[in-house]
């Protein structure tokens, strides 16, 4: 496998969030099919979904992988599972202690039971756009007939999405 450009948003509220993150970067770097390439500025962000909750904080993460789309599945479920993510199916927007999503994954398409790439709602979502833009603002997702950065101009959701000045590393 040639290896693919992939981006993962990474996300969580609970806990210790900014310890959780490195601990995820640190997984991905140390992980053979894996090469991290860049990582945006950290965001805090309010809550999606209306449930009552601690703001977020996010990034994302553009990657290198060499193994199959469902072996990065696996593995970023496992990092959320070390890091004591509890998934609760009433509460799909409710807090976490850390949250790892692939938005893209190269030009694939995938629309499995629990994988669907691109992302389906991060055009809706301005704290996954934000990011995502200062890495590749001129990307058309596939699927998609306008860039990152033009979804992120057009995105009706009404949420703050602050760019903090630490970055994580």
């Amino acid at each position: 496998m040639a290896g693919v450009i992939a981006y993962l948003g990474i996300g969580g509220n609970l806990g210790d969030v900014r310890s959780n993150f490195l601990n995820a970067l640190q997984n991905l770097r140390d992980h053979p099919a894996c090469r991290v390439l860049r990582i945006s500025p950290l965001y805090r962000t309010e809550p999606w979904g209306g449930i009552q909750q601690p703001d977020f904080l996010n990034l994302v993460v553009e990657i290198k992988w060499d193994a199959p789309l469902l072996e990065l599945f696996e593995f970023i479920r496992a990092i959320e599972t070390a890091a004591g993510r509890v998934r609760v199916k009433s509460s799909a927007w409710g807090p976490r202690t850390l949250d790892l999503d692939i938005l893209l994954f190269g030009s694939q398409q995938c629309d499995e039971k629990e994988i669907i790439i691109p992302h389906p709602r991060m055009r809706e979502r301005r704290f996954v756009l934000a990011p995502l833009a200062d890495l590749a603002p001129d990307l058309t997702p596939p699927g998609w007939n306008c860039t990152i950065q033009e979804a992120l101009l057009s995105c009706i959701d009404p949420g703050v999405v602050e760019r903090l000045s630490q970055e994580i590393t």
